[in-house]
């Protein structure tokens, strides 16, 4: 096939702009799991005959506590903040945000006084130590970021079962301030619209959430003018899902109890500054047993189909934003390809269509943020857990961090069947536009036509579940402890480009 990238000679007058997109400016924030900083239960991590698709999974029926169930989770040690390599290859990805959050945080102790000996009290599940705090500020300084949390909401913060005990929240707050290190933003609960499966006490409602937002954002506006108040972080709300079979936020909602936006947030009386929510794709196949209909098979990772589902739920959730927090912005404060640690391709170029095609698409719907997760754990961190090596999502994210700019066009009549198509201006400032072009088919090759010369970027791999990344023929792996390789373009003539099929291209002209 023939798609005809530019229909005018100068760069500046292709298509129309749509508006200035300012979550681009600090591009594709991370999660860094509360379970991560304390040590604790996450994700397992997959082996190589699972992520070959040579070996099945553990049957699990049902979910209780997730982070307690030995067929899904393993511990893991506290992670090194102050690795060399963590905190270069972060900051490289930077200006960003990084959150510290995810179900662990519900249930967690802020031990400052070094009062608990590591055992938590009554009502909590673990502890956060002032060391390991301390480490998350100076890592947040380092790579330049700023800082979104949620904080803890189990039954320990209610001590007579009745509302929110602000003592928790205040410690956190006010340590970081001491510490010279404010919240730049706040999370109440991690998917409160789970209930008690997030780490809510036992009976917790949604009257009781909103209640106790209020009581949070109340005490953090009187004291902490300047940081966000943002919510309602839901996955799953049955009310933006509608009738879809695979669902949005992964289905996981739809295992337990679980309540809308429209409840958590109609009786609240402190506005939101940000909407937030949480989307996957659909669920991992660990966890497939218990919700068949929302995993997709590896087959279908590239189809057009499985890229639709990002978009369309921005779109159901940009209009609960407008109800609930008109003209603010709307962010996802968790990504990934599927819920339940992501999918045995989520460390390898399959994912990076997926990656690509969410933020070129999001930005076309709503300016914001969307926080990957993770960071630097599980299969579906940008980086290995441990080795801190990055795969091949981490690469594709840099070079959109560094080649698409704030202004975003409309390139709606370029999109055919297999071939997805974005416009933003140029981050370097020079008068021009970049293109992300993702050719989706595995079989057909797609041909463009360039006005003018352009510089090429090309993103494939030898295999889509290869593990490496290549740009315009050459591996992307780092060298030393965190030397990045150079992206660096081929000159594309002008006329006819042909891109491969499952090939990821930018066009900087």
């Amino acid at each position: 096939m023939k798609t005809e990238v530019h229909k005018e000679a100068s760069p500046c007058l292709f298509a129309r702009p749509i508006f200035s997109a300012m979550w681009t400016r600090g591009l594709c924030p991370s999660n860094i799991e509360m379970t991560e900083v304390t040590g604790g239960t996450f994700w397992k991590s997959y082996t190589g005959e699972q992520i070959a698709g040579t070996s099945g999974f553990p049957s699990v029926t049902s979910f209780t506590d997730v982070t307690a169930m030995p067929e899904l989770m393993e511990y893991y040690p506290p992670i090194d903040l102050h690795n060399r390599r963590l905190r270069e290859l972060t900051k490289a990805l930077g200006p960003a945000w990084i959150r510290i959050s995810g179900t662990w945080t519900t249930k967690t102790y802020y031990d400052f006084e070094g009062v608990t000996g590591g055992k938590a009290p009554d009502g909590y599940g673990n502890v956060l130590t002032r060391e390991q705090w301390m480490g998350v500020l100076d890592f947040v300084a380092h790579v330049g970021a700023k800082l979104l949390i949620s904080v803890s909401n189990c039954a320990g913060d209610h001590p007579h079962g009745g509302p929110l005990d602000l003592t928790q929240a205040k410690k956190i707050f006010d340590f970081s301030h001491r510490y010279g290190r404010d919240i730049d933003a706040v999370e109440f609960m991690n998917e409160p619209n789970m209930l008690e499966l997030s780490g809510a006490p036992q009976g917790y409602t949604a009257s009781d959430y909103a209640r106790d937002q209020d009581i949070l954002y109340t005490w953090v506006r009187a004291n902490y003018p300047n940081c966000l108040l943002v919510g309602p972080c839901t996955t799953g709300d049955p009310a933006a899902v509608g009738a879809e079979g695979k669902g949005f936020g992964a289905g996981i909602a739809s295992m337990t109890k679980t309540c809308t936006t429209e409840e958590l947030l109609a009786g609240t009386q402190i506005p939101l500054d940000v909407f937030s929510y949480h989307y996957y794709n659909g669920v991992s196949e660990r966890i497939a047993w218990v919700l068949p209909t929302a995993h997709w098979p590896g087959h279908m990772a590239h189809s057009d189909a499985y890229l639709a589902v990002a978009p369309d739920c921005a779109r159901a959730h940009a209009a609960l934003r407008d109800r609930f927090v008109p003209g603010g912005q709307m962010w996802v404060t968790e990504s990934g390809d599927a819920g339940g640690g992501g999918d045995t391709w989520a460390s390898t170029y399959l994912d990076v269509l997926r990656t690509l095609n969410e933020l070129g698409s999001y930005s076309t719907i709503t300016d914001g943020v969307i926080f990957h997760n993770t960071l630097a754990s599980s299969d579906y961190g940008f980086l290995e857990h441990g080795t801190f090596l990055p795969r091949p999502n981490y690469f594709a994210v840099l070079l959109w961090n560094r080649l698409m700019g704030t202004a975003v066009y409309d390139c709606r009549e370029l999109n055919r069947e297999n071939i997805h198509i974005y416009c933003h201006s140029r981050k370097d400032g020079v008068c021009g536009v970049v293109y992300l072009i993702l050719n989706n088919s595995l079989t057909d090759t797609i041909s463009v036509m360039l006005p003018k010369e352009a510089h090429r970027y090309t993103l494939h791999a030898q295999a889509m579940r290869s593990p490496t990344m290549l740009l315009n023929g050459k591996d992307l792996t780092i060298s030393g402890t965190c030397g990045i390789p150079e992206l660096t373009p081929e000159l594309q003539p002008q006329g006819t480009v042909l891109l491969a099929p499952g090939s990821c291209t930018f066009l900087v002209l």
